[in-house]
This record gives C-alpha cells, sequence and structure tokens, in this order.
C-alpha cells in the first residue's frame, strides 16, 4: 500500500473523528465513543464489507507500538495537568483508591467472571487466572474520559472530588498494569494456582521503583532545562515529550513500573517553574486528544461486531460491564476510602459513578492479543463491549447524577480568552477574562476612568476591530470593544465556595446528628410502650 493512500485514508478519519467530536459537544455525547464508531465504520464490518473488501486492517504488534506510545504520553500530560497544592489535601485517599480500589475492583470482578462463565455454560471456559486477567484490564478509571465528558457539560464537582477523580484516575494505571502483566504471566504459563504473596512482592517492588525514578529523573530534567538555553523556544516542548519518552524507556530496563514512573515524573515536571511551560501543556494537551483518538480509532478498526452481537458472547460481556458499574466499583471505593470520615454518602455515591473506561483498558487488551495469551479475541471483547456500555450508562448521566446528588457545581463565569492570546503563570493568584463593552456600560462615562468595572480589576489591554491598544483612563471606549482585564476575583469566589462547602458539610452532618436523635427517642418512647 503506498504511503501516500495510506496518509490520505488517516486524514479522512482524523476529519471524520473531529467533526463527529463536534457532533458530540453539541448532542452531550461522549467524544470518545463517537472515535470508536468512526473506527467500526471504516473496519472490516463496515464500508470495507460493502464494497467486498477487508477494510482498513492493523497489525497487532504496530497496535501495540501506537497504544504503548500513546498512554506514555496521556499519563504524562495528565501529571503535567495535576497541581500538587489541589491534591495534597486528598493524597491518601486519592492513592488507596488507585491501589487498593484498584485490587479490590480486579479480585471482586475476576471471581464474578470466572462464576459467570460457568454459571451461562459458555463455549469457552475460563480458569481463575484468566478471570482475574480480563477483571485486571478493566480495573482502573480513565482520567482522559472522565474530564473531557465534564469540560463538555461544563460541570464541576464540590468537596474536592475532582481533584480526587485527578488523582485516582491517573495513578492507578499503573497499578492495574502490573495486575495486567501479573496475570498475563500467569495464564501463559498455564499455572493452577494464583500464589498471592509473589504478586503482592511484585506489585510492591515495581511501585516502588516507579515512584523513586519518576521523582528522581522529573527533578533531573527540570534541573536540565533551567540550565539549558536554547535559542529556539519551540524545542522546549519536543524536550519535555523527549524527557516524557526517555522517563518510560530507562524505567522499563530498571523494572520499574514504567506508567507510574512517566505519571510521577509529569507531576514533578508540571509542579516547577520552567521556560514556556504554558506552550509545554497547551502542546502536551493536543498530543493528549491524538493519543485518545488514535487509539479508539485503533479498537473500533480491530473490533469485528459481527462476532460481539453473538448470544454467546453478547450476554456475558454484557453482564461483566453491569456488575462492574453497580457492583464491584462501589465495592471497591466503599472499602477504599472507609478510614476516611471526611467523605459523606453523596461523595462516595458519586466516586462510585465516576469509573469510566477509556483508553487503558484497549492498551492491556491489545497487549494481551500481542503476547499470545490464549482467547485474546475473547478478552478483547470484553473490554470493547464494557467500554461501550461503561460510556453510555456512566458517560451520558454523569452531569445528571452530579446534580442529583448535589454535587455539581455552576461553570465558571470568566469565559476562556477567545480575542487574545494570553496566559498568566500559575504562581499569580489572578486571572485573565475578557469583557465586552456593552451600552449599559457607557451610560456613566464613555471612557475607561469613568466606567464601573469590577473591585480589583485593572484594564489592560483593548481590542477594537483588527486593531489593538494600552488603554490609559483617558482613552475612549466604543459599544464592542474587547476589554483584557485581570482580576483576583476568583480567588476570592474560590474561598467563599470553599467556606460555603464547610458551612453546607457541617450543617448536614448536624442534621444527621439530630435525626438520629430523634429516632432513638421515638424508639426508646415505643420500648416503653410495649413494657
Amino acid at each position: 500500500m503506498q504511503i501516500e493512500f495510506v496518509l490520505l485514508i488517516l486524514s479522512l478519519l482524523f476529519f471524520v473523528s473531529i467533526i463527529a467530536d463536534k457532533i458530540g459537544y453539541r448532542f452531550g455525547v461522549p467524544a470518545l465513543l463517537l472515535f470508536l464508531a468512526v473506527g467500526m465504520l471504516f473496519g472490516s464490518d463496515g464500508v470495507g464489507a460493502l464494497f467486498g473488501g477487508d477494510g482498513i486492517q492493523i497489525e497487532t504488534s504496530t497496535a501495540q507500538a501506537l497504544s504503548t506510545l500513546a498512554l506514555c504520553i496521556i499519563l504524562f500530560s495528565s501529571g503535567l495537568d495535576t497541581k500538587l497544592g489541589d491534591v495534597k489535601s486528598v493524597l491518601w485517599p486519592g492513592i488507596t483508591l488507585a491501589t487498593v480500589g484498584v485490587l479490590l475492583t480486579c479480585v471482586i470482578t475476576g471471581v464474578i467472571i470466572y462464576y459467570i462463565f460457568g454459571w451461562l455454560n459458555a463455549t469457552l471456559t475460563v480458569s481463575i487466572g484468566m478471570a482475574l486477567l480480563m477483571a485486571a484490564t478493566l480495573s482502573s478509571t480513565d482520567s482522559a474520559s472522565v474530564f473531557s465528558i465534564m469540560r463538555t457539560n461544563h460541570i464541576g464537582l464540590k468537596h474536592g472530588l475532582r481533584p480526587l477523580l485527578e488523582l485516582e484516575s491517573g495513578a492507578n494505571d499503573p497499578m492495574a498494569y502490573v495486575l495486567t502483566t501479573t496475570f498475563i504471566g500467569i495464564v501463559i504459563s498455564q499455572s493452577q494456582h494464583v500464589a498471592a504473596l509473589p504478586i503482592i512482592q511484585t506489585i510492591a517492588i515495581q511501585l516502588v521503583m516507579g515512584t523513586v525514578l519518576g521523582l528522581a529523573l522529573g527533578k533531573g530534567v527540570v534541573a536540565l532545562m533551567r540550565r539549558v538555553q536554547l535559542a529556539n523556544e519551540s524545542l522546549y516542548p519536543i524536550m519535555v515529550l523527549t524527557a516524557c519518552i526517555f522517563i518510560f524507556s530507562f524505567t522499563y530496563y530498571l523494572e520499574g513500573n514504567t506508567y507510574l514512573a512517566v505519571y510521577v515524573g509529569g507531576l514533578i515536571i508540571g509542579n516547577s517553574k520552567f521556560t514556556r511551560k504554558r506552550q509545554t501543556k497547551a502542546f502536551f494537551n493536543g498530543l493528549t486528544w491524538l493519543s485518545q483518538l488514535s487509539m479508539f480509532l485503533m479498537l473500533g478498526l480491530m473490533v469485528h461486531p459481527s462476532e460481539l452481537f453473538k448470544l454467546q458472547v453478547l450476554l456475558p460481556c454484557l453482564i461483566i460491564s453491569l456488575v462492574m458499574i453497580f457492583f464491584s466499583r462501589p465495592v471497591a471505593v466503599l472499602f477504599s476510602i472507609l478510614p476516611f470520615h471526611r467523605y459523606l454518602t453523596r461523595d462516595r455515591l458519586m466516586l462510585s459513578w465516576v469509573g469510566l473506561k477509556g483508553a487503558v483498558p484497549i492498551v492491556f487488551a491489545i497487549m494481551c492479543k500481542a503476547q499470545g495469551v490464549p482467547h485474546a479475541d475473547m478478552i478483547f471483547n470484553v473490554v470493547f463491549l464494557c467500554t461501550i456500555v461503561s460510556l453510555l450508562t456512566q458517560g451520558t448521566t454523569l452531569s445528571l447524577v452530579a446534580k442529583q446528588l448535589d454535587l455539581a457545581t455552576p461553570p465558571d463565569e470568566n469565559k476562556r480568552l477567545t480575542h487574545f492570546d494570553m496566559d498568566l503563570p500559575d504562581e499569580i493568584q489572578s486571572t485573565a477574562h475578557e469583557m465586552e463593552v456593552t451600552e449599559k456600560m457607557l451610560t456613566t462615562g464613555t471612557t475607561l476612568r469613568e466606567i464601573k468595572l469590577p473591585s480589583r480589576t485593572l484594564i489592560i489591554m483593548v481590542r477594537r476591530g483588527e486593531d489593538f491598544f494600552v488603554p490609559t483612563g483617558d482613552s475612549t471606549l466604543e459599544i464592542g470593544d474587547q476589554l483584557l482585564a485581570i482580576s483576583d476575583q476568583d480567588a476570592n469566589a474560590a474561598y467563599r465556595q470553599l467556606t460555603n462547602e464547610a458551612e453546607e458539610e457541617a450543617l448536614w452532618r448536624a442534621n444527621v446528628k439530630a435525626n438520629a436523635k430523634k429516632r432513638l427517642a421515638k424508639a426508646t418512647q415505643w420500648m416503653h410502650k410495649k413494657q
């Protein structure tokens, strides 16, 4: 196949997927699901079958290489975007969910899968190792899926749940990776016994090595970037991308957890000062979307829908999906954060519901196929259907559940900059936002000093048509002018929001205690009457 033809097809696929993302944004459909549909459309059972061909084919080895690189970038970017100041307060709950929660989800789901196949008398008989392997591939939560849906629906979460979910969904993939590789070895060796102690030792060693190497290499990269002054500023994001790949590969040869090292390295770099930090983050945000899009397109191209809709495949897969959504994840969340009394019942329910599947199970399923795991096609089908069901049930109802549990917060009132290309460093406790001059604003006067502005707000630039100028107090404004303002109102608003949430939680706890006392008094009164 000529390279020009391959590039033409790839460009068409990406164009269709990007347009599908726009459609999904308008109608509230998860964009990743649409990417998956585009891949299926051009796969072996789609357009190819209509014209008597095989559709677009991807080799398993190629898919594994591309998906590994894509997941490396996604996790590194997740670390870059996570602010240590936000996650410090949820550090231990997040780590517990990312480790104990994943392990509990894997074990609970694996045992249920083992009995499901036996109960249904399915054509495929799975061992306990195979069942645990299926569960391990699906045991983590995808951060990119969660927050792309939340951004699409313009919704936030109260009680510090957003940073908790950021930490958990970014840090739980390494644990799922260790479990998956461990059970792949057990299944390939056809061992009839699953020894818990060697698995725990392997997990501990890999997690410790991954954390240490991620910290050391991340700090080393920051020190290097501060010392090296590049003549071409466009090379700084490329340098960080190179560091991401180096951390991954170097950790692999030292037998550490590569994905954990990449996430921790990104966390260290993203929370340090270095040249062109804003451009670097924007560069990785684009790469993250490209990586997700590529993996979901690959999954759509590699799957065979005609095989999925056979009853002996469809029924057990659907049961597994529902078990994970309504039982395994809630139980794992309940026991993982049981020691942390700060979280209310509705918080736990929300954490249980936000267990979306995304890119990571795809990588693990492709890994099973590449390493020759028996019945790897069945695992691939399970991952595919569970991802579909998760996006359809949890993805489309995420906003609704947050609102019903009274955990949704309104979107930021300050609009994203569209007429100015500017951003402020994280260290500055202010935000840049735009204001459009209206007729009402000019009722008190037409100069900048005469119009009424929010307190502690500074206008630093004006755009009129295609022209820009720096204003003074005597600058005359016109209706339709765009003002670039810097304000620290968001810091005060955030403080007020946190205060209100603390008061709300205290009030809720007081009501719970009062209701408990009332019930106890009624029960005591009823017992006295009986006596």
